[in-house]
């Protein structure tokens, strides 16, 4: 098993660390500790398009060290972007990311986001010497053409390098084509990928934030307003299982056995709680609550493949 599945659940960093007083990170850091969650995916964001002067790795490096959680204790899951790559090498990168977070290792990275396709034996070779030199420790991809994804795959196993372990992609009630599809789908059916689900709550939509006032994902397909739409459902058929919708929209990605983590985002101690009572929603519901949700797939007519 990819060291992913040692956190059922993981805490993502993208707007969410820098939003917060540091006493608060502090606090829920630690609390997340205690209470299991031991992945934390935290990238270097002042990059690329998201160059926004960005201090959220930066916060969570002293915030970690601060709670007294110990680097063996955790599992980082970094990024490494292709948007300017290769004049952004993978070496470079990681010196910036792991160095503003105060670490000398990533146990996973997540490699994706390009604008242009990029040579995809050049970035397994490239990823492969960050694994041998004992910076990261295995990988994954987002955001990739299917036909890039063969690619690596093929050629990894040809070469004998290391292989993406896993996909780390928007999956939700609402988005789901991306990896049940049949581009990805294969690969995570068949258990050679597992997925890291990511963007579960549709930067706060499916939650009943219509208008977010903070920076959420892209919108594949055009179709949030439609998921808009839908979300107000979920108020009652999260009561049906006696849940918030917060816990109706991780437990729905739990009871997909391909899940291996999911990634949500939290600025207060009471939403990790909430958010950690889909663990066992999902262990007696699982099944009840994917039926339940199953007309609210809204990107079926999304072409589930691209760089998203």
């Amino acid at each position: 098993m990819s060291v992913l599945g040692k956190s059922v659940f993981g805490l993502g960093s993208w707007n969410t660390w820098d939003r917060m007083e540091f006493g608060d990170a502090v606090r829920l850091l630690r609390t997340a500790a205690d209470a299991g969650v031991r992945l934390f995916d935290v990238a270097h964001y002042d990059f690329g398009p998201h160059a926004e002067n960005s201090q959220t790795d930066v916060i969570f490096g002293k915030a970690v060290r601060e709670a007294g959680i110990a680097r063996e204790d955790y599992v980082l899951c970094g990024k490494l972007w292709l948007w300017d790559y290769p004049r952004a090498g993978f070496a470079r990168q990681l010196e910036t990311s792991l160095g503003r977070i105060g670490t000398g290792h990533a146990d996973l990275v997540v490699v994706g986001d390009y604008r242009e396709r990029p040579d995809v034996a050049r970035v397994v070779t490239e990823v492969a010497e960050q694994v041998r030199a004992g910076r990261i420790g295995g990988w994954g991809v987002n955001n990739w053409l299917a036909a890039d994804l063969d690619l690596a795959l093929e050629f990894a196993e040809r070469e004998g390098l290391p292989a993406p372990e896993f996909a780390q992609l928007k999956y939700s009630i609402a988005r789901r084509s991306m990896a049940e599809g049949e581009f990805y789908g294969k690969h995570i059916a068949s258990g050679r990928l597992v997925l890291q689900a990511s963007d579960v709550f549709e930067g706060g939509v499916l939650l009943g934030n219509a208008t977010p006032a903070r920076k959420i994902g892209a919108d594949p397909g055009g179709i949030r307003q439609s998921i808009v739409d839908a979300s107000a459902e979920l108020t009652a058929i999260a009561a049906d299982f006696g849940a918030t919708r917060a816990q109706l929209a991780l437990a729905f990605c739990l009871a997909y056995a391909p899940v291996a983590n999911v990634l949500f985002g939290v600025s207060r101690a009471g939403q990790l709680t909430d958010n950690l009572g889909a663990l066992d929603l999902a262990r007696r519901h699982g099944t009840e609550i994917r039926t339940a949700l199953d007309h609210l797939w809204l990107d079926r007519a999304v072409n589930p493949d691209g760089s998203w």
